[in-house]
């Protein structure tokens, strides 16, 4: 084709999907991928350094710190040396809440030193049986979260199946959406984990697209009794992540908790994000 010809082919694309109210679509993939240790913790508790090289040589970039593991019995600098040496990055950690009100600086100055971004409740003690608990904590991610950022770290929540449970009338997640600080604190978004407590992960992303910066990529069975390797089940990763904007700074991080061969399906489950666009 000559190049008078093209232009005018691709003035007349752009033109038309101009007027359709887009551009044309283009296929993105995710440039990192993380992995939750919880999927691989038996082996972790076995041999981490061990674990984690093979982690890497999958092509994993990056792993998700269980600090509520006590990070498998390793030290923060057994931890940082691992990481260095094979070229892992753990942009976020799940931990305890109980550390939001136990030395939280401590725990803030650990995260600086390991290259942390994100600090990431999974859940509350179990104790947050009503809205008024509810509340209560909210408050303390609020006073947590601002001291976070006073050290340049985020603190997060992460989405269980529970929190989709009605008190009252009211769903738990929305109203910690509500009353947490976005300016303090930031949301993970588990679609597995949303999935089987009876939500919707697309809604959720719709309608709080600023305050999800975190994501799990969890895959669940047709009837949400249990999750499975990425592209087996039912959540829709494609229209998912093609909803996240700035992506390429949002940590998605690969979690499979119930899989019988774990080091396995954490291949496979790469493998699947790797191939998939968006």
């Amino acid at each position: 084709m000559k190049r008078r010809a093209f232009v005018q082919v691709m003035a007349a694309t752009t033109a038309s999907c101009s007027l359709a109210g887009r551009l044309p679509e283009v296929n993105r993939h995710l440039k990192r991928v993380s992995l939750e240790l919880y999927s691989v913790r038996a082996e972790m508790r076995k041999d981490p350094e061990g674990t984690l090289t093979a982690v890497r040589a999958m092509g994993y970039d990056d792993v998700e710190l269980l600090w509520s593991f006590g990070n498998f019995g390793r030290t923060n600098e057994q931890v940082k040396a691992a990481l260095a040496s094979t070229g892992l990055k753990a942009p976020s950690a799940h931990i305890n809440p109980s550390l939001l009100t136990t030395d939280w600086q401590k725990s803030l100055d650990a995260a600086v030193s390991l290259g942390q971004e994100y600090l990431i409740a999974p859940s509350l003690t179990g104790t947050e049986k009503t809205l008024d608990d509810w509340k209560r904590w909210a408050d303390i991610f609020n006073t947590a979260g601002a001291a976070a950022r006073k050290s340049g770290v985020w603190l997060g929540f992460h989405n269980e199946p529970n929190h989709m449970t009605p008190i009252d009338g009211v769903v738990p997640l929305d109203l910690f959406l509500q009353r947490t600080d976005p300016t303090a604190v930031r949301f993970q978004l588990d679609a597995g984990n949303m999935r089987m407590g009876g939500g919707d992960p697309m809604k959720y992303l719709r309608d709080h697209t600023d305050r999800f910066w975190s994501f799990h990529l969890k895959d669940v069975v047709a009837d949400n009794s249990r999750d499975t390797e990425l592209g087996q089940g039912t959540v829709d990763f494609h229209a998912l992540l093609g909803m996240v904007r700035d992506i390429d700074h949002k940590p998605c991080v690969v979690e499979q908790e119930g899989s019988t061969a774990p080091m396995d399906s954490a291949r496979r489950n790469l493998q699947y994000m790797r191939a998939l666009s968006f």
